[in-house]
């Protein structure tokens, strides 16, 4: 952290008006976001939050004719549905914008402009796919293919979601346009670039240099792995109708990921002139530190493009760290809104209503800041139940509950012992250095030791029992309970907002003009201040709810059906030994898609989870199980099995199945509660 700065601009990934987002993605970038403006504000630190919908790109028109509308009224829909999420799970933006906006397509056309007029871009005639039927070139995200890398058949011309190779067009096998089906034609066209091989050395002085002792590894180590394979110029226009206009240039836009990042400006400038501000301090000032919240993904663009975009352009500040998270699972597989598999925001905050700081503890307790990390309904069940009811609910109650009793709902007359400000503020200092250091489960876990602290404090005292035979002892104990509340009810407003407001009006106490400074003082409610009436902080959560949860996820399964050998079945198969047997892998495994191969009447194209990693397995079972049905069944797969070239396709496994009299196949379908990749022995 620079020593003297100013202030501070936070940044949070602009997320793509193209549908609700999943908590994945605000564990990956806005809770971590909001936790930090929020303890740097309650630090006295000025601080502006800035966010906002990314309206532009293919994603947006694609969305739009799934839905038999137009990119218009996609992004007023989901636009108005993040900033209402966002709003109710508590993130604080000071600013959420939309680049949709008129002031953002004039902001970004001017930084175009200015980076063309000083010949800063490149021009080049390129060779674009084209879709003949639908008479429009064809943006990466209009083009499928087989990845040339781990032969998903289903890649786009930008990336594989399989094994997450960031991918071209031109590399796919069988390219085909997804709005016509058909295989797209090449056609020349111009695009401006921006030519990031001039700014290697700059990268390799500001960043590799300039960071490599304080962004975190796995940032670090992306960025240099694609300064060291050696930098190319990138497009920043494109063949749409859709986004920023070009200037001077009919039928074109500027890409998303060049128009985006410019958005956190546009949203600056907006917010500014509302507030009487200048913008110009925030970008352009040497004593504001720019932040940057982001997902893994995104680390190529805030660190390598976005950077070089400003130091072209000149005058900008440059980020002084882009923490970034690694992915968050969800129940032992990645969290994918395309395949069903998320919980989305919105989805939680219906069927949770006003239990937004339960989600917040949970995905900060369990934050992929260094490696992916997974969320379970069972493990946020047992959070809430154990840590936020059994240990910090526990407490609050317990003291107000006892300052009723014995002293009429008032703080009791005694004085703090001598420990415990040493104990509060040796939590509260490594809570500090914690969140400085983007280390907000850290954090979070030494506020929650306070609260610990607390529960011993008043194990060890027995207060309901030393009333009448030590009644200072018991006084003494409630007194530093209630400071330690008061204390938590500043502490906790980074990680549990609502928390800590609920528990400040529970002590009486206004903590509008405390700051985290404040925290740790044993004097915080003075003997006699007047308590208000106890209640819950938090309930438990019942088995239901999860049930409920958990079978909102399940995918349609096939009943397992018993299989009855009759006289009529084949003759056994010539005898192996048990050499033979060993060298069989059985493992357990889940379909995650089916789909039929092309020009091929008996074969599905199977995706399966085994746990250690997801396989393609070609299968000749089309005349029994429509693919529709078989997403979620279990399997039992012969997973050490050759691979095999079926239809151009490499099968990696077989499957195990069973006929049943009259010829109709049946799963051999793994027991109940196993999890994928178990062996069967």
């Amino acid at each position: 952290m620079k020593k003297h700065a100013a202030r501070h601009l936070i940044t949070a990934a602009l997320p793509y008006a193209n549908g609700p987002k999943h908590i994945g993605h605000l564990a990956g970038a806005y809770l971590p976001a909001d936790i930090y403006s929020r303890f740097l504000r309650l630090c006295g630190e000025e601080v502006l939050f800035v966010c906002g919908s990314d309206e532009h790109g293919t994603a947006i028109p694609i969305q739009a004719r799934k839905e038999n509308t137009g990119p218009q009224a996609i992004i007023d829909k989901y636009h108005e549905l993040l900033k209402s999420n966002f709003k109710e799970l508590g993130i604080s933006f000071d600013v959420y914008d939309r680049t949709s906006a008129p002031h953002h397509h004039e902001t970004a056309a001017e930084f175009f402009t200015e980076l063309q007029a000083r010949n800063l871009l490149t021009e080049q005639l390129s060779e674009q796919y084209y879709d003949e039927t639908a008479e429009l070139f064809l943006a990466d995200r209009y083009i499928t293919g087989e990845c040339p890398k781990c032969a998903n058949p289903s890649a786009f011309g930008d990336q594989c979601e399989k094994c997450g190779s960031s991918l071209s067009p031109k590399d796919l096998k069988n390219p085909k346009s997804t709005l016509s089906g058909n295989p797209p034609v090449l056609r020349e066209t111009n695009h401006w670039y921006l030519p990031l091989d001039r700014y290697e050395n700059w990268l390799r002085e500001w960043l590799l240099e300039g960071h490599k002792s304080d962004w975190k590894t796995n940032v670090y180590g992306q960025c240099k792995s694609w300064i060291d394979s050696g930098l190319h110029p990138r497009a920043i226009t494109r063949d749409l109708d859709w986004g920023v206009k070009v200037p001077g240039a009919e039928g074109k836009v500027l890409y998303v990921w060049f128009d985006a990042p410019i958005g956190y400006i546009s949203a600056t400038k907006k917010w500014a002139s509302e507030n009487g501000q200048d913008w110009k301090k925030w970008w352009k000032s040497e004593d504001t530190r720019l932040i940057h919240f982001i997902g893994k993904d995104n680390i190529v663009f805030h660190c390598i493009i976005f950077p070089v975009m400003l130091h072209a352009h000149g005058g900008f500040i440059l980020p002084e760290n882009v923490p970034a998270n690694e992915f968050m699972n969800l129940e032992g597989d990645k969290m994918s809104t395309s395949r069903g598999w998320s919980v989305e925001m919105n989805e939680y905050l219906e069927a949770f209503p006003n239990r937004s700081d339960e989600l917040r503890y949970c995905l900060t307790s369990n934050m992929p800041e260094t490696k992916d990390s997974e969320f379970s309904w069972k493990d946020f069940q047992q959070k809430n139940n154990s840590e936020l009811v059994g240990i910090l609910g526990n407490f609050i109650n317990r003291i107000l509950v006892l300052c009723d009793k014995f002293y009429k709902a008032q703080v009791p007359q005694s004085s703090a012992c001598s420990e415990l400000e040493e104990v509060m503020r040796s939590h509260l200092n490594a809570a500090s250095l914690a969140l400085k250091d983007y280390r907000f489960r850290e954090g979070l876990q030494e506020v929650m030791n306070l609260a610990r602290h607390g529960n011993k404090i008043l194990t060890e005292a027995e207060p309901w029992k030393t009333i009448k035979t030590e009644p200072e002892k018991a006084a003494a104990a409630l007194f530093d309970g209630v400071q330690i509340a008061a204390t938590l009810s500043i502490a906790l407003q980074p990680f549990l907002p609502g928390t800590a407001k609920k528990l400040a009006d529970f002590l009486n106490l206004n903590t509008d003009s405390l700051q985290w400074k404040d925290a740790g003082n044993p004097s915080l409610l003075s003997p006699g201040h007047p308590l208000a009436s106890s209640g819950l902080l938090f309930s438990k959560i019942e088995d239901d709810l999860i049930e409920i949860q958990m079978n909102r996820l399940k995918a349609k399964l096939i009943p397992a059906e018993e299989i009855t050998i009759k006289p009529s079945v084949p003759a056994f198969g010539p005898e192996i030994t048990y050499d033979d047997f060993a060298k069989l892998d059985l493992r357990c495994g889940t379909i995650l898609t089916a789909e039929k191969v092309k020009n091929a009447d008996k074969l599905l194209l199977l995706q399966v989870d085994l746990g250690l990693e997801i396989r393609y397995i070609v299968s000749g079972i089309a005349a029994h199980f429509a693919p529709e049905n078989l997403p979620g069944t279990r399997v039992s797969v012969v997973a050490n099995l050759a691979p095999r070239k079926i239809r151009g396709i490499e099968s990696k496994g077989m499957l195990l199945l069973a006929e049943k009299p009259g010829g109709q196949l049946v799963f051999v379908s793994p027991p109940e509660h196993t999890e994928n990749g178990s062996v069967i022995r």
